[in-house]
């Protein structure tokens, strides 16, 4: 059977070869009963476009790249959500990489990306190998980063304003009574891991002259597993704190499991928040207070920054904020003055 091409398309529809072709990568305005007939003869001839040869004709292509830090956390497919529907919209497609946390996946992701002949590239993660950025740049690919980016032609950032939510967290707390509160970061050599650290750091430090406030740190790899063993070390410490703030959701989600598995209760015995307000956040028992990212907003955000730098009308990059906002649930309470006090570490 003879494959359909576009001059069958053309043909049924009675329109040019270029008219389809605008139909289809949406180059130009079609008018709205001539883009039904294409579609129509499309569908008809079961014409399928090669989108491969397309994009080496052209040197680019409807696609971008998108680089995650970890497809298991549900903080990353809420985004890809956002991310692909806001791309859809102008007629893009989305190719995800995924790093697993590890830098040195960096190159050969965006070496493939730009294999792909992406129109720009969004770099959503934390770990970031600077040799990466240098190719990127040098292939002139319009590029938006996720905190870690310095913005320059054709480079956005968007950054977290992770400071805010957790200021709200710690108030929170201390308005509960809680004074002895211990904090789960995530590795420390991640930007977002640190940046969510300083800020509990700085706001504890203000809090702490005037209301004597404790703090404890633990490291953690941002995964589930390590909030559970972090929350061991603490018990194992005999210096059990009356609340507990993990830098992201999953780790709190491990924080709780251990609590329980321990016999403390969550907020009676100790308060417990996390970061993110993934969609499991709200379904966990008790459901989990939390410092909510707008992962649609970022989703939006970065589809549209790159596209706006990847035209040569519009090569210069901006820098992007988002806000962070407390969203307290049931996992937080009155603090229980029965527990030991932590000394700062």
């Amino acid at each position: 059977m003879r494959t359909s091409r576009i001059k069958d398309v053309a043909a049924l529809a009675g329109v040019s070869t270029a008219t389809v072709s605008h139909v289809i990568n949406k180059t130009r305005f079609v008018e709205e009963e001539t883009k039904r007939k294409v579609l129509s003869a499309i569908a008809s001839v079961g014409y399928i476009p090669n989108v491969h040869a397309r994009n080496l004709a052209s040197g680019s292509s409807r696609t971008l790249g998108l680089i995650i830090s970890d497809i298991t956390n549900p903080f990353f497919p809420e985004l890809i959500k956002s991310i692909q529907a806001t791309a859809l919209e102008p007629g893009y497609e989305v190719v995800i990489a995924n790093t697993d946390y590890q830098a040195e996946h960096d190159i050969s992701c965006v070496q493939r990306l730009l294999e792909l002949r992406v129109s720009g590239v969004m770099v959503m993660t934390t770990e970031w190998d600077d040799a990466a950025s240098q190719r990127l740049e040098q292939a002139g690919v319009a590029t938006v980063f996720l905190d870690i980016g310095k913005v320059g032609p054709h480079v956005s950032n968007i950054r977290i304003d992770y400071a805010t939510g957790i200021r709200q967290a710690v108030e929170h707390l201390l308005e509960l009574g809680h004074r002895s509160i211990a904090f789960i970061g995530g590795p420390e050599h991640l930007v977002s891991a640190e940046l969510r650290r300083a800020a509990f750091a700085t706001v504890m430090n203000k809090h702490k002259p005037s209301l004597q406030t404790d703090a404890i740190f633990c490291e953690g790899d941002f995964k589930l597993e390590s909030g559970q063993r972090a929350v061991q070390k603490l018990l194992a410490g005999g210096r059990r704190p009356t609340a507990i703030m993990a830098a992201n959701d999953m780790m709190a989600v491990g924080a709780l499991r251990e609590l329980k598995r321990a016999g403390l209760r969550v907020p009676a015995d100790v308060s417990l928040i996390g970061y993110d307000d993934i969609w499991l956040a709200s379904l966990t028992d008790p459901p989990l207070t939390t410092i909510a990212i707008p992962r649609v907003q970022i989703g939006q955000a970065a589809v549209e920054s790159v596209l706006a730098t990847a035209s040569s009308e519009q090569p210069g990059g901006r820098e992007i904020r988002i806000a962070t906002e407390l969203v307290v649930r049931e996992s937080t309470g009155k603090a229980n003055q029965s527990s030991r006090p932590l000394e700062l570490i």
